[in-house]
C-alpha cells in the first residue's frame, strides 16, 4: 500500500466523505477515510496505487486532487529529510522527467520570493528533465497549512507535505461546478436544483455511463442534467407541464441538454403524475434521482377529486357535442397529497422498478425539531446507506440514499411520518416551525 494525500474543497464538508465513500464502492476499492477532518481540507489514505488514486477521485466533485505523499513535516527541515528518507527510491523515476512545482495553501501562502527559495530548497531531487509550465509529464506540490489566531495568521505554516500529483477532479480539470452553475444555465425555475449538490447526488447514486436515470420529479431537469454528464441516459416527468415546455422550443429542458452537449443522452420528458406512472413495466430504470416536491410553494397535488362521489356524477358531462374529460382541452382536477405518502409511493416505486444493485437517491425535508432515525421512511427491498443533511437554521433536508436489495434481504417497511402524525410542512414551514402539526 502507498500513501496519498487527497486535497479537499472546503464546501459541504458533512457529504465529502460520503462521495468518497461512494466512488470508492462503485470501483470495488477498499479505502480507510478515517482519518478526515470536516475542518481541514486535507485527508491522508492508504491506496495499492495510482490506478486505485485516479479511479476514486477523477470524478469528485467535493475534492480537488489527489498525491502521492513524498514526505510531510511540520518544517520545512522536517520535511526535507521525510523524502530524503522516504522517497528517494523515487527520484530516479523522474529524474529525466518534464517537470513543474505548485504550491495549495491552506489560511495562508508565500510570496513569490519566498516560493522560489522553497522550489530551489529540492535541489537534491536533481531532476535533470526540462521545466515545463504548460504541460509537464510530473508536477511535484508543495501543500501547506496555517493556523490562525483570531485575526491574525501564523508566518510559518504548521505542517507541510510535499508529493507528486496523481490525478485531478472533475472540480479542478473540468470546472464542472462552473460549467453547471444555475447562473449560467439557458433554462431554470424557481425550484431548479443547485448544481453542485446535483452533481454530487449523481456521485452517490453510482450514476454512469449506459445506465437509465429517471428522475419523476423534473422540474427544469437539474438532476437529468447532471446525471448525462456522467454518461447517463436520462428520462423525467412532472405534473405541471408548464416547467417540462418551458418557453416553447426557444427555451425548456431540452435546451439545455443542447447548450451542454449531452442531447444524445436525452430521451425524453413527460408530463404525467408520478401516481399515475405511465412507464411500462418491462422499461429500464437503473437509478431514480430527484427532489420531490416540499409543498411549500404551493400545497401538493396529484390527480384525483377531492369529492370522489360529486366527481363520479360528471364522469358523462358533455361540451359541444364531445364528453369532457376526453376533449383536448380538459384540465383534470386535482386533491391534496401529503408528502409522507408521496415518499411512500416513491420508495414502493423503486422496489418494484429497480434491478438489484439500482440506487434511489432524494431529498427530504425535516423539522429539526421533529427529527429521529424513524422518520427516515423504509421498504423491505431497500437498503439505506446513506443519510446526510444539508441544515437552513430550523429546517433541513435530508439527501437519502438507498440501494435495491436481493430477495434474501430482510428489511422493514416504515412509513415514518405518517406513523408519527408528522405532516403539512408546508404550514410548518410558514410557521417558523413553532409547533408540530397534527
Amino acid at each position: 500500500m502507498k500513501e496519498y494525500l487527497i486535497l479537499l474543497a472546503q464546501v459541504y464538508p458533512e457529504f465529502r466523505i460520503a462521495e468518497l465513500e461512494a466512488l470508492a464502492d462503485l470501483h470495488g476499492i477498499n479505502i480507510d477515510l478515517s482519518q478526515h477532518d470536516p475542518t481541514r481540507p486535507f485527508l491522508k489514505v492508504q491506496l495499492k496505487d495510482d490506478a486505485d488514486a485516479h479511479s476514486i477521485i477523477s470524478r469528485a466533485v467535493l475534492a480537488k486532487a489527489i498525491y502521492e505523499v513524498w514526505g510531510e513535516g511540520e518544517s520545512y527541515e522536517e520535511l526535507h529529510q521525510s523524502v530524503k528518507d522516504n522517497s528517494r527510491d523515487k527520484f530516479d523515476l523522474y529524474k529525466q522527467s518534464s517537470f513543474r512545482f505548485d504550491f495549495e495553501n491552506y489560511k495562508g501562502r508565500q510570496s513569490s520570493k519566498a516560493k522560489r527559495a522553497i522550489i530551489e530548497s529540492f535541489a537534491y531531487l536533481d531532476l535533470e528533465g526540462a521545466v515545463d509550465l504548460k504541460n509537464p509529464e510530473v508536477r511535484f506540490t508543495i501543500l501547506e497549512e496555517y493556523e490562525v489566531f483570531g485575526q491574525e495568521k501564523a508566518e510559518k505554516p504548521k505542517h507541510i507535505w510535499f508529493g507528486r500529483l496523481v490525478s485531478l477532479t472533475e472540480r479542478t480539470e473540468k470546472d464542472v461546478v462552473e460549467t453547471y452553475d444555475l447562473k449560467k444555465r439557458g433554462y431554470i425555475g424557481t425550484t431548479s436544483f443547485d448544481a453542485e449538490l446535483s452533481l454530487v447526488t449523481c456521485n452517490l447514486a453510482h450514476v454512469k455511463v449506459g445506465h437509465t436515470v429517471y428522475d419523476p420529479f423534473a422540474g427544469t431537469g437539474s438532476f437529468l442534467v447532471t446525471a448525462a454528464h456522467f454518461g447517463a441516459l436520462t428520462i423525467g416527468s412532472d405534473i405541471d407541464v408548464r416547467m417540462l415546455s418551458g418557453n416553447g422550443e426557444e427555451r425548456n429542458v431540452k435546451t439545455n441538454f443542447k447548450d451542454y452537449g449531452t442531447y444524445s443522452n436525452f430521451i425524453d420528458v413527460l408530463t404525467m403524475d408520478f401516481t399515475h406512472n405511465a412507464l411500462r413495466k418491462g422499461f429500464g430504470i437503473d437509478t431514480i434521482i430527484c427532489d420531490p416536491p416540499y409543498g411549500v410553494r404551493e400545497g401538493l397535488r396529484v390527480l384525483g377529486a377531492k369529492n370522489e362521489q360529486k366527481a363520479a356524477g360528471r364522469e358523462n358531462n358533455i361540451v359541444e357535442g364531445e364528453i369532457a374529460h376526453l376533449r383536448r382541452d380538459f384540465v383534470p382536477p386535482k386533491k391534496p397529497y401529503e408528502l409522507s405518502d408521496m415518499l411512500n409511493d416513491l420508495l414502493s416505486f423503486a422496489g418494484d422498478r429497480l434491478p438489484v444493485g439500482g440506487k434511489l437517491a432524494f431529498w427530504m425535508p425535516t423539522a429539526n425539531g421533529d427529527f429521529s432515525e424513524t422518520i427516515i421512511p423504509q421498504h423491505e427491498r431497500l437498503k439505506l446507506q446513506f443519510n446526510l443533511e444539508q441544515e437552513f437554521h430550523k429546517w433541513s433536508r435530508r439527501l437519502l440514499v438507498y440501494v435495491k436489495m436481493d430477495e434474501s434481504y430482510l428489511g422493514e417497511t416504515r412509513n415514518g411520518l405518517k406513523e408519527l402524525n408528522i405532516k403539512n410542512f408546508r404550514d410548518r414551514y410558514f410557521r417558523g416551525f413553532s409547533e408540530r402539526s397534527r
